[in-house]
């Protein structure tokens, strides 16, 4: 009934095939009963009529318990009169999706219920004059459609099956060419370590000699500053194909600057546009920073803003503070509440401690008193720094 349906239904009308095929079969069931049964239709072959339509309807909610209040309903209909044939048909009907849905995986178990309670009754009632060629028929509706209803519940079964297995080899071979990409990155990226190291070993040592050579016999030097020039070129020329390599080509080069801090006040400005006020204070001299603190720097309160914006409630405080030897980036917003009742942040975190690993700093992110989420990341901006600041027992905290 439902793939009958399908076929002339719209898509977008697809998820009411179910329900649609339940209420035509529940309506043909309601109206063979008083067309099959005997003349002249009275109260009872209505109430029969009733009572399968709302059976046929209740079927796909509760297969079992419907089984057995259809088989109940039967017996008494055959106690108290001769049962109209269109009931075997709707017998046959709840067998089906009992043996479909069912919590056990044994259709002739459903088919034996109902045909059992029908024979039994019927013997009971009528005695020899129940058992004719013609409760074949009852046992063919009955056990067949059980065996309809377990074959198309293997059917799809498999077919979920196929469909899963499909998937899970598909992730597999997207991971399996990942790790494939990440091994060979990383096999460049030894060999690139291998060839800079050593043009930088042959740079240095070609330096030293120009220095011994520029104070005792300087017309010599511009052989070996030849010879340090070539091993720069030969390191650059390295670096430029590997990346290259690495370099997805659909890319497009940019020529941007990396970003830093100077463009926090940009950054700001975009949020404001979008009505998320952030109240901005700065602390100390700024300075020029080491690019790959300057990048981090950026990147965290960036990451931090925008998870206050996604994740928060109202506005947002950014504070940046020069030391001697650090810069330090505090992010603080009101936390959202959700149905949980609890703060729900986003995957930004782990972004922003990778960035403050790399830049060897530390960083610390979660709830503070006062129903407030903080970011807290201090990098450093020199050598001295970067040791005292792996030693405390909150580096890297999350």
């Amino acid at each position: 009934m439902d793939t009958a349906i399908s076929r002339w239904m719209p898509p977008h009308l697809d998820r009411y095939r179910g329900p649609l095929g339940d209420v035509l079969l529940a309506a043909a069931g309601a109206a063979l009963v008083p067309y099959l049964g005997p003349a002249p239709v009275g109260v009872g072959t209505a109430l029969l009529a009733v009572a399968c339509a709302a059976l046929i309807l209740m079927r796909r909610r509760y297969p079992v318990p419907v089984l057995l209040a259809g088989a109940a309903v039967f017996m008494v209909t055959i106690a108290l009169a001769r049962p109209p044939d269109a009931m075997f048909l709707v017998a046959g009907v709840l067998t089906y999706s009992a043996a479909l849905s069912g919590p056990r995986r044994r259709p002739w178990f459903y088919a034996m219920v109902m045909w059992g309670s029908l024979m039994l009754c019927g013997s009971v009632v009528y005695l020899a004059d129940w058992w004719s060629t013609d409760q074949l028929t009852t046992f063919a509706i009955t056990f067949g459609g059980a065996a309809a209803g377990d074959s198309v519940r293997m059917r799809r079964a498999y077919v979920a099956e196929v469909t899963e297995r499909a998937r899970q080899a598909e992730t597999s071979r997207d991971e399996e060419a990942r790790r494939r990409v990440m091994d060979e990155r990383l096999r460049i990226a030894r060999e690139l370590h291998d060839v800079v190291a050593h043009h930088i070993a042959v740079i240095s040592v070609h330096a030293g000699a120009a220095g011994h050579v520029l104070r005792t016999e300087p017309e010599k030097v511009w052989p070996v500053l030849g010879h340090i020039r070539t091993a720069a070129d030969t390191v650059l020329h390295e670096i430029k194909s590997v990346v290259s390599v690495l370099r997805d080509p659909d890319d497009v080069p940019s020529t941007e600057p990396a970003p830093g801090v100077a463009r926090l006040p940009e950054l700001l400005t975009g949020l404001g546009a979008v009505g998320f006020a952030v109240r901005h204070r700065q602390r100390g001299e700024p300075r020029a920073l080491p690019a790959v603190v300057d990048l981090a720097a950026y990147r965290i309160a960036q990451e931090a803003l925008t998870n206050a914006h996604r994740y928060g409630d109202g506005g947002a405080t950014l504070e940046l503070e020069y030391t001697a030897d650090t810069v330090s980036i505090d992010v603080t917003n009101s936390i959202a509440r959700y149905g949980d009742g609890r703060p729900r942040p986003g995957f930004g975190l782990l972004g922003m401690r990778e960035r403050a690993v790399a830049a060897r700093g530390t960083i610390e992110a979660g709830p503070v008193a006062g129903g407030l989420f903080r970011v807290r990341a201090e990098l450093p901006t020199d050598e001295r720094a970067i040791d005292r600041l792996n030693a405390s027992p909150t580096a890297g905290r999350r």
